[in-house]
Formats: structure tokens, sequence, C-alpha cells
């Protein structure tokens, strides 16, 4: 409707479910007379902040596709499913940690970040990052509880970052990075829950015996690029993984002998 005033809703402060999308706003402060709201929808505007009064019982709001350049003044305590999705952020430091006590699910496709560095969320369980310029995993340590996270079409080309404190991360999409070795792959196994891995549209998804060659680093995957493992995939991987370990050790006591 164009909308560019929504002062006349301060009088309503019983609103639960406000739809604003595909305005013209620049200015939510209307809002926060409205302590009931618990669902608040923005998306489309033209909104450079995304600021607003804490509301204590809102529980879902989406600021998709608006002009937002940081997360700074987020601060609903009971705040479950964030959307800053197709925005201008370059930047998650400024994000309310302290504050942000149930956030579950966060959206920050096709936005500007360079880094994961900000978004320590202990509750978060689905966290969506794909279509950034990230090329460094960083400060990932707090997500003991994610479940999911997507990383598609980002620029990373190393996997340093993840670390065992992920402890119920189930699901990790990185198709269309830069990752060109498997032997990046392998700092995935500090991921004890790891289940589907998509490595789709990376150089190293070209090397020979690509399937398998996962599967001797990440005995527990049982999905790669969407496709279920087979028995016979796991069986190789496992004679292969059996293989290198001997040469290993042969390896080593070897080594001691010529120490020796």
């Amino acid at each position: 409707r164009h909308l560019t005033d929504i002062s006349l809703l301060q009088c309503y402060i019983h609103l639960r479910y406000v739809d604003l999308s595909e305005n013209k706003l620049q200015d939510l402060s209307p809002l926060s007379s409205l302590t009931h709201l618990l669902w608040l929808k923005v998306d489309g505007n033209l909104l450079t902040s995304a600021c607003m009064q804490e509301l204590p019982y809102l529980q879902f709001i989406s600021f998709a596709h608006n002009r937002i350049k940081d997360m700074e003044g987020i601060t609903h305590p009971r705040l479950a499913n964030l959307s800053l999705k197709g925005n201008k952020i370059k930047t998650a430091l400024g994000l309310s940690q302290g504050q942000l006590f149930s956030l579950h699910i966060l959206e920050l496709r096709g936005n500007k970040l360079e880094s994961t560095a900000g978004l320590n969320l202990p509750k978060l369980k689905n966290l969506y990052l794909a279509q950034n310029a990230i090329s460094s995993l960083e400060g990932l340590e707090g997500l003991g509880q994610l479940t999911t996270l997507h990383l598609r079409d980002n620029q990373l080309e190393t996997l340093d970052g993840f670390c065992s404190t992920m402890k119920c991360l189930q699901y990790l999409n990185l198709r269309s990075n830069g990752i060109s070795s498997l032997q990046e792959v392998a700092k995935l196994q500090v991921l004890p829950m790891l289940r589907a891995l998509v490595l789709l549209d990376n150089p190293c998804s070209d090397e020979a015996d690509y399937r398998v060659e996962v599967l001797v680093l990440l005995p527990h995957l049982e999905r790669l690029d969407k496709e279920f493992f087979e028995e016979d995939e796991r069986a190789e991987a496992k004679k292969i993984r059996q293989q290198r370990q001997e040469e290993e050790q042969v390896r080593i006591a070897e080594g001691g002998e010529s120490e020796g």
C-alpha cells in the first residue's frame, strides 16, 4: 500500500500478528507500544536497521529484503525465529547474544557477511548463511545445539573453525565454495554427529573415488550430496581405512627402529 507512516498502530496495543510487508517503511518505532506482539513481518521495506524496542512476547520476525546493514538492537527475549534474508549485513558482531535466549532459527541468506564471527548463540538449531562472501569460519564453538548449517555459495577454501563442541551438528551444506582438497574434509572429523554433507560444485568433488574417499575420512556419514551411501561403498571405505592404518603403523615402527 506504499505506507510510510504506521503511527496509527500505536492505538492497537493488543495486536499479536502484524504483516507490513511490501511498503516503504523506514521507521518501526510506533510498534513499541504493541507489547502483546507475537509475530511480525516487515519484508520488502526501506529499513536500514533492525533495532527495535524490546518486545517481551515476540517470537517471530522477518526483515527480509530491506537495506539493513548490521544486527544491532535485536533484544527480544522470546524470539525463536529471525529472518534477515537479502539485506546488506557485513558482520554479525553486535548481535545481542546475551539477550537472545530462545533463538532457534536464524536466516541470513543473501547478505554480505565475510565471516561467521559474532554468531555465538547457544540455543540456535538452524543457521542459514548461503549466498554471502564468507571466507573464514570463526566463533562456532558456542553453537553447541546447532543441528543444521547452510554455507552454500560462499568463498570458503579451508574448513578450519569447526570444533568438537558442535556436538549436535548433523547436516552441513558446503556446496559451491572453493574447497579444493579432501584433506580439508578431514577437519570435519571433529563433528561427532555429522550425518549429511553436501560438497557439490567444489573442486574436491572432481577428485578420483571422491565418494569413497570422503567416507574413508568420515565413517559416520550417511549421505553425501543428497545420496545415501550403499553397503558396497561402506565396505570399500572400511577396507581402505584399515589398510592405511596398518601402513601407518608399519611406518611408525620403522621410524622408531631407524632412530634406535
